[in-house]
């Protein structure tokens, strides 16, 4: 038991489907491991789609066909000498005894363990597992639908008993994604006027929308920016505002 105690459990969640959880959970657990040096362990609990998984086949599939790929990953691995981490498939109601599991068996105990949850709240297992987070952070785009469905849930949600097994109080934040730059910044602001009445914290760094986050290593020619095997490049990291957001990310969760 007290080696799940020095990981961190966060997930990326959010009841609105299409918003990003999931490529944000990949590029997040990529950087972080593979360029900052933390271990990192991902839990693919989106039954049944499991699209972490599933890019991760694809990955292995890209770097063999691709060279610019296959040269990035020869000097990226021979660079960090750890292994990929790893990705396990389960369903929301196993995630945590799961991954509890794999700590205990692993030499090498990851500092952050990343729970991808199915985007329905009564699938069975969501709310147990979201209650044993650590940090949940929440995506939204400026649609007024979204918007109020996300406050909703988390003001529902917040109102939840604790989970006894946290060693510190659960942390939940809203983060701007999809971002328009021809959008009025009134609108964000607007937004973000209500979720400070309710008390709702939100991140300060917006993540611009491109159309990276939709392209896979497979379909990006030469460069990389999703990939469950390689990180995000500095240049596109910079271009959508995730360097900033990874920053903000890593202060508030204390790595």
């Amino acid at each position: 038991m007290e080696t799940i105690k020095i990981t961190l459990k966060i997930s990326f969640s959010t009841q609105k489907g299409g918003v990003g959880k999931s490529t944000i959970t990949t590029l997040l657990a990529s950087i972080i491991h593979y360029r900052l040096g933390f271990n990192v362990l991902v839990m693919d609990c989106d039954f049944p789609q499991h699209s972490v998984s599933n890019m991760r086949e694809r990955d292995k599939k890209t770097i063999m066909e691709n060279d610019y790929h296959k040269k990035a990953a020869m000097k990226q691995f021979q660079s960090i000498k750890k292994k990929a981490y790893a990705i396990i498939k389960c369903k929301a109601e196993n995630a945590l005894e799961q991954a509890q599991q794999y700590i205990q068996q692993s030499k090498v105990i990851p500092e952050v363990v990343f729970f991808d949850l199915p985007g329905t709240a009564n699938t069975k297992g969501v709310l147990t597992t979201l209650k044993a987070m650590d940090f949940i952070f929440s995506p939204i785009t400026a649609d007024r639908l979204v918007v109020e469905s996300t406050l909703g849930f988390t003001k529902a949600f917040l109102g939840l008993p604790q989970n006894g097994g946290n060693s510190h109080p659960q942390a939940l934040w809203l983060f701007w994604n999809q971002v328009d730059g021809r959008e009025k910044t009134g609108l964000y602001n607007d937004y973000e006027n209500v979720m400070d009445k309710l008390q709702i914290p939100i991140m300060k760094t917006r993540i611009m929308d491109s159309k990276r986050f939709r392209k896979e290593s497979d379909d990006s020619g030469n460069y990389i920016f999703r990939s469950s095997l390689l990180p995000a490049e500095p240049h596109l990291m910079k271009a959508t505002r995730m360097d900033k957001f990874v920053e903000e990310f890593l202060s508030i969760v204390h790595l």
